[in-house]
């Protein structure tokens, strides 16, 4: 009797240990990955994630990138302009982004890449020469406060010139590839339809902005700018 009872509270020990290894050791890695939104910074101008608006300047204001590339892609302008360059990264998803087009029996061009604080300065103020501040502030960024300084951002077209950085890029069939396809590599459309309120600026089809392949899905799922994304304050105005 007494072996009886032994034998049968070294089964319930067993089982018991079984259980305390079953929860220990148990996989939890299939259950819903949460993203995790602090993996970059969206202050530092370097950052893959910096967040640029007319709420958050660079800092500072005159910041360059180090690593700026010319990717190996259809040219706007002439090989030699900085402004056919973007950071490396970049460079090397958007020839990704470009290949994927031509195998759709699409040509895109690179239009303008990167801008130093100098160059944005000219272009703002020929937009405001030429249409008012106030318009001007609607469709180009003031100086120390553009997407294209980052060298993360860039505006592409057709490479036959076809309404290039203009709205009815949208309704050409490139504009139509990008919008549904930029995500996939890594690209988000900075300027959406509706979103005037949010991030400051008209809708702009062929703005494209490099967060990375994680992050752009992410964009993609939940069809939110980055500023509702990282829950940050609109930015309609300075």
């Amino acid at each position: 009797m007494k072996k009886h009872i032994l034998l049968v509270l070294a089964v319930i020990l067993v089982i018991l240990v079984r259980q305390v290894d079953f929860f220990k050791f148990k996989d939890h890695t299939n259950g819903p990955k949460v993203f995790d939104k602090t993996t970059h910074s969206l202050s530092d101008p370097a950052s893959l994630w910096i967040i640029v608006n007319k709420k958050r300047p660079l800092n500072p204001p005159n910041y360059e990138p180090n690593d700026l590339t010319m990717p190996k892609v259809p040219l706007r302008r002439e090989p030699s302009s900085v402004e056919m360059k973007v950071r490396a990264s970049a460079a090397k998803a958007m020839e990704e982004l470009f290949d994927s087009a031509k195998h759709d029996g699409l040509s895109l061009a690179l239009a303008s890449g990167y801008r130093s604080y100098d160059m944005q300065k000219t272009t703002y103020d020929t937009e405001v020469i030429g249409y008012g501040k106030k318009f001007a502030d609607t469709e180009s960024a003031r100086p120390g406060y553009s997407e294209h300084q980052t060298g993360w951002a860039a505006d592409v077209g057709p490479e036959n010139g076809e309404c290039v950085v203009l709205d009815c890029f949208a309704n050409t069939p490139e504009g139509k590839w990008l919008a549904i396809h930029a995500w996939q590599h890594g690209f988000v459309i900075r300027y959406r339809q509706s979103t005037k309120a949010i991030v400051g600026y008209k809708y702009e089809p062929w703005h494209i902005r490099y967060v990375g392949k994680e992050l752009a899905n992410e964009i993609h799922k939940t069809n939110l700018t980055l500023e509702q994304f990282f829950d940050l304050p609109a930015a309609p105005n300075y």
